[in-house]
C-alpha cells in the first residue's frame, strides 16, 4: 500500500493592507496631493527630525533626495506604492491648505484689549465624568470627600475660560458641555476589538481582560476620534485648548488613595514619535499633514506663552520627562513635544495644558475649598481658586501670544 504525501501546509494568510493604530480608519493618502511644492526640503526635515519625531523614527519609512520625499504607505506591504511628495524649489511659497488660520494671518484686532478678535477657539474639556470617571481611572476619593473627578474639573474649567476669552474677542466653541462621552460606541460594542487587541499583544484573552480593554478602548481612543472628528468636521477651529490635570500613581486602591509630595506643570505639543509609532500608517500620514499645514509653527509659539503664563499664575515648577517617550521643542522647560492621540488627530495646533498633581495634598485641599471669587484661606494659606488661576492664565498666555504675532513679533 501506498502511503500518500502529506498535503502540503496551508498558504499563510495575506499580509494585511494597513499597518493601523487601534481603532483607526486606513489612511488616505491621496491628501498629501495638495501640499506638493508647498514646503522646502530644509523645512520639512527640520520639522520631521526636531519635532514630529524622535531623531531616527522617519529613517526606515521617509526616504530624503533632493528634490522629494519618497514616503511609504504602508509597512504591512512591502510592494506598497511610495508616495512622492516634491518639494519646493525656493522658500517663497504660498499658504499650505488648511481650515484654520495662523493669528499672524489675522488683520490687526479693532482695539488692543481684543488681541483674540477673529479667531475661532475650541475647548476639549479632557477625560469624561459622571459614571464614567471611575471606569477612566481619572477618579479618586479620600474618606467622606467628594470624589476628585479630572472630567468634571475640566468642564468647570472650560465654562470659566470661555467668557474669559470672548472678553479678548474670541468666538469659542465647547468640544463638550457636559460629563457623558461623546462616542455612541460603549465597551460592550469592542469586545471583537478588545479581543484582537490582547491578542495582538500577545497577553492572555480571559474574560476580565477583555472587559478591561473594551472599556480602555472605549474612554482612551474611540471617545477622543470622535471628538476630533467634531473638531476637523464640524467646529474647524483655528486651535484647540485641551484642558487637563496631571496625576501621579495613588495607589491600587482609589478609595484610599497616596498622596504625592509633588506638584508640577507641563504643556504637550504634537512630536516625538518613536519608530513602532511612525511606523503605524495612520500616525504617520496624521504626524504629516500637520507638518505641512505648518501646525508646528503656530502650536509651539502658542504653547510656549500660556505655558509661561501659567506658570507666573500658580508657581508651580516644571515636569521633567524622563526616557524618551517626550523631548524639548524649545527653550521652554515646561513644554514638551509628546504623541498623543488627542493632539494628533485635531488637525488644527493643539494647546494641551497639564497643570498640578491631582492626587497631591496641596491640590486635594484646594479641591475641597471650591471655587470662589477672590481669595480665601485654604490649608493655612491665602489662595485663588484654582480654576480661577486655571482659567485666567490660559487666557492671558493666549491673549500674550496672539498680540505679538498679529503684530509681527
Amino acid at each position: 500500500m501506498i502511503t500518500p504525501p502529506p498535503a502540503p501546509p496551508p498558504p499563510p494568510p495575506p499580509p494585511k493592507p494597513w499597518n493601523l493604530s487601534e481603532l483607526a480608519p486606513p489612511p488616505d493618502w491621496s491628501r498629501l496631493e495638495a501640499y506638493q511644492e508647498t514646503i522646502t526640503r530644509a523645512d520639512f526635515e527640520h520639522l520631521l527630525q526636531d519635532v514630529l519625531t524622535d531623531g531616527n523614527a522617519w529613517w526606515t519609512t521617509v526616504e530624503m533626495r533632493d528634490d522629494r520625499a519618497v514616503i511609504r504607505t504602508s509597512t504591512s506591504r512591502p510592494d506598497a506604492p511610495r508616495f512622492e511628495l516634491r518639494f519646493a524649489k525656493t522658500a517663497s511659497v504660498p499658504a499650505p491648505p488648511r481650515y484654520w488660520r495662523d493669528p499672524a494671518e489675522l488683520p490687526e484686532p479693532t482695539a488692543a484689549d481684543r488681541p483674540l478678535e477673529g479667531l475661532h477657539i475650541a475647548l476639549d474639556a479632557g477625560h469624561i465624568g459622571g459614571v464614567w470617571a471611575q471606569m477612566e481611572q481619572r477618579w479618586y476619593q479620600h474618606g467622606d470627600a467628594p470624589p476628585v473627578k479630572e472630567g468634571e474639573m475640566t468642564l468647570r474649567t472650560a465654562a470659566l475660560l470661555k467668557p474669559l476669552l470672548e472678553a479678548r474677542g474670541a468666538r469659542v466653541s465647547l468640544v463638550r458641555t457636559d460629563p457623558a462621552p461623546l462616542t455612541e460606541l460603549r465597551p460592550d460594542r469592542l469586545l471583537e476589538e478588545a479581543r484582537a487587541s490582547l491578542t495582538a499583544s500577545g497577553q492572555a484573552v480571559t474574560d476580565n481582560a477583555v472587559r478591561r480593554e473594551s472599556e480602555r478602548l472605549f474612554y482612551r481612543t474611540a471617545e477622543i476620534r470622535e471628538r476630533g472628528k467634531r473638531v476637523n468636521e464640524t467646529l474647524r477651529p483655528d486651535m484647540v485648548v485641551c484642558l487637563h490635570f496631571n496625576a501621579e500613581g495613588w495607589g491600587s486602591d482609589a478609595g484610599k488613595p497616596v498622596f504625592s509630595p509633588r506638584n508640577h506643570l507641563h504643556l504637550i505639543v504634537h512630536g516625538c514619535l518613536s519608530q513602532g509609532e511612525f511606523s503605524r500608517d495612520d500616525q504617520r500620514l496624521d504626524s504629516l499633514l500637520r507638518l505641512l499645514q505648518r501646525v508646528p509653527d503656530t502650536e509651539i509659539p502658542l504653547s510656549d506663552a500660556v505655558a509661561r503664563a501659567m506658570a507666573a499664575t500658580t508657581g508651580l515648577p516644571a515636569f521633567t520627562y524622563l526616557g524618551n517617550s517626550a523631548r524639548r521643542v524649545n527653550d521652554n522647560p515646561y513644554v514638551w513635544a509628546r504623541n498623543l492621540l488627542a493632539n494628533r488627530v485635531y488637525d488644527c495646533p493643539v494647546i494641551f495644558t497639564e497643570p498640578w498633581v491631582m492626587n497631591s495634598q496641596e491640590f486635594f485641599d484646594r479641591f475641597l475649598a471650591g471655587d470662589y471669587e477672590g481669595e480665601a484661606m485654604v490649608a493655612g494659606v491665602m489662595r485663588r481658586s484654582f480654576y480661577r488661576e486655571y482659567a485666567e492664565s490660559v487666557a492671558a498666555g493666549l491673549a500674550s501670544a496672539c498680540a505679538a504675532m498679529r503684530a509681527g513679533v
